[in-house]
């Protein structure tokens, strides 16, 4: 298909192996909203909004870059964005897909606008923690997960080309397994404002290249500065993520400016000392930090579940300010739908 606009359907494009037309789609849509079940309704509505004959659609962003708040995203911009990762991995009419992430984010959205526009054959399931458990042999050739999908699915991988994870950090253990696996897989960056993903880079891999029709800079806080007046209507995002640049096109993620701990007029950032102690410890954690009358912040691991000792010699290999005064124990961490832990609701503050 030659310029795809949003009013197109690709003519190689299946949904859960049926050939379906703009008019199929919206009588599938209505369907879902009115007989599907929970999970179903919001693709249905997403469905009838695409359609709808409006040139943008309204979504509320997770926060990445200020305050949340509902933004309108240009829907030409969605098309741009699909077949920019389909020029970034190599996808094709006819590729098989699996959607197992919910619509009612713009991750969910996007995988089924890339199929719509690429003409992919996908395949659609709930999104649930463990999506591929109950499908048959079908092979995938590219398939969206967060991490904590791709960990309950590790068996059921080699059944995937080519992987896409985001929405949170990967671990250091789960990127070991990811990369035993004959899987390409990919970690992704990008935000609501992004329209999804704007680089990727492979698991093993330090640095994310960017997408085609991307291109990257910083800000003077050394924050990054994306430019894609393809599919961000002010054609800049000025994010609050710590980057090193490698080069026009790569760079390295270091950690978010607003989760900086500034203890003793020292600057850690949680993130680094994250990697680092991964592996580490045997239950989810993060690095945040409490008020300290002595040092302004103090640094302290905060870790899920009960309470249990910790051999203090993970701590070895940090420096002197990175190593965690104060170990907290919080039984449930808070988090978004995605996986991505909420720092600051999480910790219980004493």
């Amino acid at each position: 298909m030659t310029n795809p606009t949003y009013d197109n359907v690709h003519n190689h494009f299946k949904l859960n192996g049926f050939h379906l037309n703009k008019e199929d789609l919206c009588r599938v849509a209505y369907s879902f909203i009115k007989e599907g079940d929970d999970w179903e309704k919001p693709v249905g509505d997403f469905l009838l909004d695409w359609f709808d004959g409006k040139t943008y659609i309204e979504m509320k962003t997770s926060g990445s870059t200020g305050t949340p708040k509902t933004i309108r995203v240009d829907k030409q911009a969605m098309v741009n964005s699909a077949l920019a990762t389909g020029d970034f991995f190599g996808l094709h009419s006819g590729n098989r897909a699996l959607q197992c992430l919910p619509v009612k984010y713009v991750a969910g959205k996007m995988m089924l606008i890339r199929s719509i526009i690429l003409g992919l054959d996908l395949d659609y399931v709930a999104p649930t923690s463990h999506p591929m458990e109950n499908l048959d042999d079908t092979n995938y050739d590219f398939v969206a997960m967060v991490p904590m999908q791709a960990q309950n699915s590790l068996k059921e991988l080699k059944k995937v080309k080519k992987l896409i994870v985001g929405g949170a950090r990967i671990s250091k253990s789960l990127e070991k397994e990811l990369m035993k696996l004959p899987t390409e897989v990919y970690e992704t960056y990008g935000m609501t404002e992004t329209i999804t993903h704007i680089a990727a880079k492979k698991v093993g891999e330090k640095e994310f290249t960017v997408l085609p029709h991307v291109t990257i800079s910083y800000d003077d806080r050394n924050c990054l500065v994306i430019h894609a007046p393809q599919i961000i209507a002010e054609e800049t995002v000025i994010t609050n993520d710590l980057v090193e640049l490698v080069n026009e096109n790569q760079f390295l993620f270091l950690g978010r400016i607003d989760n900086i701990i500034n203890s003793g007029g020292v600057k850690i950032m949680p993130e680094q000392v994250e990697k680092k102690l991964d592996g580490k410890v045997d239950r989810r954690f993060y690095i945040a930090s409490k008020d300290d009358a002595e040092l302004g912040e103090k640094v302290v691991l905060v870790v899920e579940g009960e309470s249990f000792d910790i051999d203090k010699a993970i701590f070895e290999g940090l420096d002197k300010y990175e190593r965690p005064k104060e170990i907290v124990f919080v039984s449930k961490f808070k988090e978004t739908e995605n996986g991505k832990i909420l720092r600051k609701e999480s910790l219980i503050k004493k």
